[in-house]
């Protein structure tokens, strides 16, 4: 085993919940809801034909009915849009990179038109695992400074600053990125 296998298996086994039972201090779901908590680690991609239109200020900057949710133990999904779907224009390559254990390196890139910019509000995963490769003509992006909607109903942003999950009404937590979840 080479020493990137073995980072990588090392990054992969430290999660404790993996989506096989509720810990005591899960939120019981309504019944409309899903809990975080019965995601899998690894995290499932599931393509999801709810409407997500994504807003910057007044411009529209996706709409879709062919995204791919993310589910991971803990996250509130992340919502992957099909590039076709995106107004490029409005995206710059930003600098920097990260990796994630389940999908591989990522890019990041910033919203810009003539008169503001947002950097760094999307990533993707141009290259990624054998796994993940249904997002690979995909991007995401933080619903922080923009108003993204699900089948019309808003968004709440994953807290803390890494994470790019977007909390529905349909979702029970608690949400990895609340204060106390750094060992989730």
């Amino acid at each position: 085993m080479n020493s990137n296998t073995q980072s990588l298996e090392s990054a992969r086994s430290q999660w404790n919940w993996r989506g096989k039972g509720r810990p005591s201090f899960a939120v019981t779901p309504q019944i409309d809801q899903l809990s975080v908590w019965d995601f899998p680690r690894p995290p499932e991609l599931v393509p999801d034909p709810r409407e997500i239109i994504i807003l910057w200020g007044e411009m529209e900057v996706a709409c879709t009915r062919e995204a791919w949710a993310v589910r991971e133990t803990s996250h509130p999904p992340t919502f992957y849009l099909p590039m076709k779907d995106v107004n490029r224009q409005l995206l710059e390559p930003a600098s920097g990179s990260s990796f994630c254990e389940w999908k591989g390196p990522a890019r990041y890139w910033h919203l810009v038109n003539k008169f503001q910019r947002l950097n760094s509000v999307a990533w993707s995963y141009p290259n990624p695992f054998p796994e993940a490769q249904s997002i690979a003509e995909c991007v995401a992006f933080y619903a922080h400074n923009l108003t993204c909607t699900v089948d019309g109903k808003k968004v709440i942003p994953q807290p803390g600053e890494f994470y790019g999950g977007w909390i529905t009404p349909d979702l029970a937590g608690p949400f990895k990125g609340e204060p106390g979840s750094q060992d989730w």
